[in-house]
C-alpha cells in the first residue's frame, strides 16, 4: 500500500502527524464557527499543538534501532537484558546518568550507582523508554540526551546527577 521508503518516516512521525491533524481541525472550527464551538476549536487546536510538540520530540528519540539487547523500565528500575552482560539500575540508587561512546563509537547510556556502572547501547530495543524514565528525575537534561543519542558526543555528556546533601 505505502512504499517502504515513505512508510519509515510516516511511522516515525506518526504522533506528530496526529497532533497536526487535531490542531488543524481545531483551527478550522475556531475560524469558521461562533460561540461555544469556536472556543472548543481553540481548545482543540491547543491540545493538537501539545500533541504535535510531543510527537516531534519523540520522533527525534525514535531515530535509531538495531542495537544489542532489550531495555525494560518498571517501577523506577531500568533493566538491560543482553546475550552477554546486562544488569539493572534503580533510579533511586543512581548517582549519575551520562551518555558517551562505546569502543565502536556508538552512543551508550551509563547509569552510575555506588561503584557499579550499567552500560546500555542507545540503539538497544526499548531504549527510548529511558527518556520517559528521565522525566521522573528533576533537573534531567532531556534535550541534551536527545542530541547526544542522535549524534554521539566526543566527550561524555552528563544528563543527570544526584544533588549532594549539605551537612552543617
Amino acid at each position: 500500500m505505502i512504499r517502504p521508503e515513505l512508510h519509515a518516516p510516516l511511522h516515525r512521525y506518526r504522533e506528530a502527524l496526529v497532533g497536526a491533524a487535531v490542531a488543524l481541525l481545531g483551527l478550522w472550527w475556531a475560524w469558521g464557527a461562533l460561540g461555544l464551538v469556536k472556543w472548543m476549536g481553540v481548545t482543540l487546536a491547543a491540545i493538537g499543538g501539545v500533541i504535535l510538540w510531543s510527537g516531534l520530540r519523540r520522533a527525534r528519540i525514535r531515530s535509531a534501532h538495531g542495537g544489542v539487547g532489550v531495555v525494560k523500565i518498571d517501577e523506577r528500575q531500568v533493566t538491560y537484558l543482553a546475550p552477554m552482560g546486562g544488569g539493572f539500575a534503580s533510579l533511586d540508587d543512581v548517582m549519575q546518568i551520562e551518555i558517551g561512546k562505546d569502543l565502536a563509537g556508538l552512543p551508550v547510556w551509563r547509569f552510575r550507582q555506588f561503584g557499579e556502572v550499567l552500560t546500555i547501547p542507545a540503539r538497544a530495543t526499548g531504549a527510548e523508554a529511558i527518556f520517559d524514565a528521565l522525566t521522573a528525575l528533576s533537573g534531567a537534561h532531556i534535550d541534551a540526551a536527545i542530541r547526544a543519542v542522535n549524534t554521539p558526543p566526543n566527550d561524555t555528556v552528563v544528563i543527570w546527577q544526584r544533588a549532594v546533601a549539605k551537612l552543617h
